[in-house]
């Protein structure tokens, strides 16, 4: 017992000792870690008596628990003390004149909607917009989405509490699908769409953010195949990269809206450790990365939304705005394009009065 106290008060003593969170990591693997003295003192239990496990048992538990307490606050109070530190150093120089012109620049969002615009009008696709709040029809079960699909889930997508007059759940767009049912149930084909806008799923990390841009595509006519789809993505991406060398591999996938399905995989090179689009895609000097899902719309959305299917076939295609952004101008984490930071605008924002053109250049 008396050595048992004995290590809680020297590891007590050498956590309080630390001055960066390093050295508190160091104790805490030193001490709770695999090999750490309290969980070697925690694996002799298991071949103590239970006289022993009784008299010892308390006293190296109570030993555990004070210790990751001090742990966590001595961290806590280092990460404080940094904090403190950082807002003392910033400044905010509130002595600018008030008469300075408006700071700021095209976001690459909106310069990416624009490349996106200008490349489409000039295969004959129209630019189509629908609401950001949306009814589960339209979003999930129009798109031959079934009621057990996971996309469904409360985990996956912001529900609001009340129901539209027809009952139906009400829900922010997950995608920008509804705006091709909206476009098919309230025209007469053939259709040639793109849809850009806002979308909501409930994920955020370095690659994934709780609203995002997506832009998809819709092509309904008579007589259309997957060779048409093809060669629309691979004149689109051309055309966005600015580079004749653009390789595409199609594999095939899932989507409950399209039938066949397949994902876009795009070859890169390397160049200096970054990937950079454009090349053969092989395994020596570059790969493959995913770009687009795609496919030949599913005869049940086609019925769904007024059409014969028997009469009019059509190819469907979607990304994300932001990751398109990513690849092409090298941003590293999507969280930045809405952190409202000034210098990361200076940094990768436009002017605007570079407009996008095919003749001048739409990455001009």
């Amino acid at each position: 017992m008396t050595e048992i106290i004995s290590l809680q008060d020297g590891l007590l003593a050498d956590i309080a000792r630390t001055d960066t969170l390093d050295e508190v990591e160091a104790l805490r693997v030193g001490a709770l870690g695999k090999s750490g003295v309290v969980t070697a003192l925690l694996k002799t239990l298991g071949a103590m008596t239970p006289d022993e496990r009784k008299a010892k048992g308390p006293a190296i538990h109570a030993l555990r628990e004070s210790v990751t307490a001090a742990l966590a606050a001595r961290k806590a109070a280092l990460e404080q003390a940094a904090l403190d530190s950082r807002l003392a150093s910033e400044r905010i120089d509130m002595t600018l004149p008030a008469d300075m012109p408006p700071q700021g620049s095209v976001h690459p969002v909106s310069q990416v909607m624009d490349e996106l615009a200008e490349i489409f009008a000039d295969l004959g696709f129209s630019v189509a917009t629908g609401p950001e709040i949306e009814d589960d029809w339209r979003n999930f079960t129009a798109l031959n989405i079934p009621e057990t699909h996971p996309a469904r889930a409360m985990h996956d997508t912001f529900y609001f509490p009340d129901r539209d007059v027809e009952g139906r759940a009400m829900l922010l767009r997950t995608h920008t699908s509804p705006v091709q049912v909206r476009t098919m149930m309230g025209g007469e084909p053939p259709f040639r769409i793109i849809a850009p806008g806002r979308v909501y799923r409930s994920d955020s990390d370095a690659t994934h953010t709780p609203m995002f841009h997506q832009v998809e595509g819709l092509v309904i006519d008579k007589g259309i195949h997957l060779g048409h789809l093809k060669w629309t993505l691979e004149t689109f991406l051309k055309a966005f990269f600015e580079r004749e060398d653009i390789v595409l591999r199609l594999r095939p996938s899932y989507f409950p809206f399209t039938e066949p399905s397949v994902e876009v995989d795009v070859g890169y090179t390397l160049e200096k450790g970054q990937r950079i689009i454009g090349g053969s895609g092989d395994a020596e000097n570059g790969g493959w990365m995913e770009v687009l899902g795609s496919g030949m719309v599913h005869p049940n959305v086609i019925r769904n939304c007024g059409l014969d299917p028997d009469e009019w076939q059509g190819f469907a295609f979607g990304t994300g705005v932001d990751r398109l952004a990513m690849l092409k101008y090298g941003m590293n984490d999507l969280r930045a394009f809405f952190d409202g930071d000034l210098r990361w605008l200076r940094h990768y924002g436009f002017s605007a009065l570079d407009v996008p053109t095919l003749s001048g250049g739409v990455g001009a």
